[in-house]
């Protein structure tokens, strides 16, 4: 098996081409999965038998909140290929991923309090799962914080690196808290083994949602990241012969 490409990927001209030969599809898919779930979720499923219109919020606040999970994620395995490979695109791939997830925790926590307070009667309560992921909001401004702290970049991606990874155990935490602790929060409808508890008028603009948000941050990402790449090979002879 050739892995030719695989090795490309450690290559930052290779990877600044690639991230902005995929940005314009991804961009665009995304707005086509999005819209479609959007209008579809928003004008034309039916209200929930206990929370009326109200449920329409998930159609934000899932996604932001799963997208949370997975940029932290990806945030953390980019800094462990970093750390234990020493590729140092890597870093430049968690660096540009940090902003990004702690947008979409941002966005998570703000929805899910407005969708609070009319089921729970208030905007936070400290329950498992909302306080698990606040916990990631700080995590992400850590990292970023930690990133910049230090005079020597190579010596702060690696401190940030580390952080990620040690902070990666939030995420099973933020899963299964519903699960493993008396919680306010409501249960898994979409992501379980059984058959999903949504109709299908509800589950599909979700899905689709969901689906154009991970092609959003794929975009954002892609966009990010040639920006790092930007700043961290300013200097190179391969940079300068593109920018001329």
């Amino acid at each position: 098996m050739n892995w030719t490409w695989f090795h490309k990927l450690a290559s930052p001209p290779h990877v600044y081409r690639l991230a902005g030969a995929l940005t314009p599809w991804l961009f665009g898919f995304a707005a086509l999965t999005i819209g479609y779930g959007v209008i579809a979720g928003l004008f034309f499923a039916p209200p929930d038998y206990q929370q009326g219109d109200a449920f329409r919020i998930i159609y934000v606040h899932a996604p932001s909140a799963w997208m949370s999970l997975s940029a932290y994620t990806t945030m953390a395995l980019a800094g462990a290929v970093a750390l234990i490979w020493r590729i140092k695109i890597g870093h430049a791939v968690a660096a540009a991923c940090a902003p990004i997830g702690a947008s979409f925790t941002i966005a998570a926590l703000v929805t899910g309090s407005l969708w609070g307070r009319p089921m729970w009667g208030t905007y936070w309560a400290w329950d498992p799962r909302l306080t698990s992921e606040l916990i990631l909001l700080f995590l992400y401004f850590g990292v970023m914080s930690l990133r910049s702290a230090f005079d020597d970049p190579t010596r702060g991606d690696r401190a940030a690196a580390v952080l990620a990874i040690v902070g990666v155990v939030n995420v099973p935490i933020i899963h299964y808290s519903v699960q493993w602790w008396n919680s306010l929060h409501q249960g898994a409808t979409v992501a379980k083994f059984a058959k999903p508890s949504m109709p299908g008028s509800m589950l599909f603009p979700l899905l689709s949602v969901l689906a154009g948000f991970m092609l959003f941050f794929g975009a954002v990402l892609c966009t990010r990241l040639r920006a790092e790449v930007l700043s961290r090979e300013r200097q190179t002879s391969w940079l300068k012969e593109v920018l001329t």
